[in-house]
């Protein structure tokens, strides 16, 4: 009984410590994100012990957009755990779908996106969450990477989105595997920028290219 009564206390208390992080943030519609981030960030460094390079470039304040490669269908929690601010992720609309997946999308905060056609609810959506000085989660691949390239061709919803926002653009890089106790896998982010006055093909272009070269420098040093 004591050990019940030890860990019903640290319960509250771990409650009470969440509802405090999401007030400051001023983000209560991200509870869920915030309590389960912790629980997530143990057992995810026990199973992928993985590392994180320039976390110290990361943002704290004003609208961001993380943009990285996609790989597999881990690979938010690694910008998720590696960031302090809670990421409003845009999911593909078929997770909301699924009675098995909606319930869980829907309480991170993340954004549903119909990739059959030119999504201007998802679009809104995504302003109102930069407009508001958070941070939003994009893959610019629009899908998880199968082939053999490095990289897919990117779409211009991210770079329209900060253009259109002035949001700080954040690229990363994902490498290694996701297998048990692996040594490799490895989140890197690269400089962040603003499309400012740039097209947005030269934009898409240098994010691209900044995330392609992160990728290459770690495929040539192995």
């Amino acid at each position: 009984m004591t050990i019940l009564y030890i860990s019903l206390i640290l319960l509250c208390l771990y409650i009470i410590f969440i509802i405090f992080k999401s007030y400051q943030k001023n983000e209560f519609g991200m509870f869920w994100y915030n309590f389960l981030k912790y629980p997530l960030g143990l057992i995810f460094k026990i199973y992928y012990p993985y590392q994180i390079i320039n976390k110290k470039i990361i943002p704290e304040t004003g609208p961001v957009i993380f943009c990285g490669n996609h790989v597999h269908l881990m690979d938010q929690c690694l910008v998720i755990l590696a960031s302090k601010r809670p990421i409003h992720y845009m999911a593909k609309i078929e997770y909301f779908r699924n009675l098995k997946t909606r319930w869980f999308f829907k309480m991170v905060g993340c954004i549903p996106v119909n990739r059959e056609i030119h999504d201007e609810n998802a679009k809104s959506k995504a302003l109102e969450v930069l407009n508001k000085d958070l941070a939003l989660g994009i893959f610019p691949e629009g899908t998880r990477n199968k082939t053999k390239e490095i990289l897919l061709p990117f779409k211009f919803g991210a770079v329209s989105l900060a253009h259109k926002s002035d949001a700080l653009i954040v690229p990363f890089a994902i490498s290694g595997h996701y297998k048990f106790r692996s040594k490799d896998l490895k989140i890197t982010f690269g400089e962040p920028f603003k499309v400012g006055k740039m097209s947005l093909e030269a934009a898409n272009q240098k994010l691209y290219q900044t995330i392609y070269n992160i990728l290459k420098g770690e495929n040539d040093g192995k």
